[in-house]
């Protein structure tokens, strides 16, 4: 190939479609993250996240109106930058052997289209702070009770085992927060007379993105390393369902979905989705809530 403008422009094009077609190849579960993800546009470098402590109801209006006030001001998630670069031989283009880079490009685009769902797993079992001064998953997330008094409540389940989560995902607000302050973009460096090809006589290629992950609302999740069985199940479904904001104001929450690790894969469609329980008699639990299979969760 002579070296034109022209023909690394049109080179370009040709791996930033190939960038496209994988970024597009991964379907549904490239969005896989949106399931439990609030996404979030992010418009400066550090984010505040002023969450609603109690995911208030309505009430019956008597008197002057009962104003919510919103807390954790103090919470943000910084963006972070992510990279994921290739350098072409100038004389791979030359010798007409720059074919050989489309699989690579695509690669870069399901990486990218993947990312989020890697990030947003990193949260889960990272468990980091949320807006109440917590971890995510914690056994102390403070709440106030039927007569004021601060009092201390679990989302999580214990175990030492692989992590599998129950999880009320009808509601706008998710139990994770993904932010988005730059979107994933493939470029490319080409000019003969940049400095970096001067001194390496490669092209360069590469996706970059400003993004970030972090806890959204922990009433939302509850985790559990227990052993994924019927009983365990119960108990984390149950945990989720009766949870309460302050002054035991029942917040109505719906057991939707159940996330677990491919290592878990059988024991969770036995529980979820047969028919029958392990002695015979119908499963109770068949078909009570969505079974999503993580394969960035932790496997054993």
């Amino acid at each position: 190939m002579n070296l034109t403008q022209a023909n690394l422009k049109v080179l370009f094009q040709a791996y930033n479609t190939s960038f496209q077609q994988g970024f597009s190849s991964m379907g549904e579960q490239g969005a896989l993250y949106e399931q439990f993800c609030t996404t979030v546009p992010s418009t400066t470098a550090v984010e505040v996240y002023p969450f609603l402590k109690s995911l208030p109801r309505m009430r019956e209006w008597l008197g002057d109106r009962v104003i919510h006030s919103l807390e954790g001001a103090g919470f943000s998630i910084k963006n972070r930058k992510f990279e994921l670069t290739e350098g072409v031989s100038r004389d791979a283009v030359e010798d007409d052997t720059y074919g050989l880079w489309s699989p690579v490009f695509q690669e870069f685009g399901r990486s990218s289209r993947e990312h989020p769902n890697e990030l947003a797993v990193e949260v889960l079992e990272q468990n980091p702070e949320c807006y109440d001064g917590q971890p995510l998953f914690d056994a102390d997330h403070p709440v106030l009770n039927k007569s004021g008094q601060e009092i201390s409540v679990s989302n999580d389940m214990g175990g030492t085992g692989d992590a599998w989560y129950v999880m009320d995902l009808t509601r706008v607000i998710k139990p994770i927060v993904f932010q988005k302050r730059r979107d994933y973009n493939f470029r490319s460096i080409t000019d003969l007379n940049d400095t970096q090809v001067f001194m390496t006589d490669n092209f360069v290629f590469g996706v970059d993105a400003r993004v970030n992950a972090g806890a959204g609302l922990w009433q939302l999740v509850v985790r559990s390393r227990q052993p994924f069985t019927a009983e365990n199940y119960e108990a984390a479904r149950q945990a989720l369902t009766a949870m309460k904001g302050d002054y035991e104001r029942p917040l109505a929450l719906r057991h939707s979905h159940t996330m677990v690790p491919n290592s878990m894969e059988g024991a969770a469609r036995a529980v979820l989705q047969s028919q029958l329980a392990a002695g015979g008699e119908t499963n109770k639990w068949a078909n009570t809530s969505t079974l999503v299979l993580n394969p960035w969760l932790t496997s054993a």
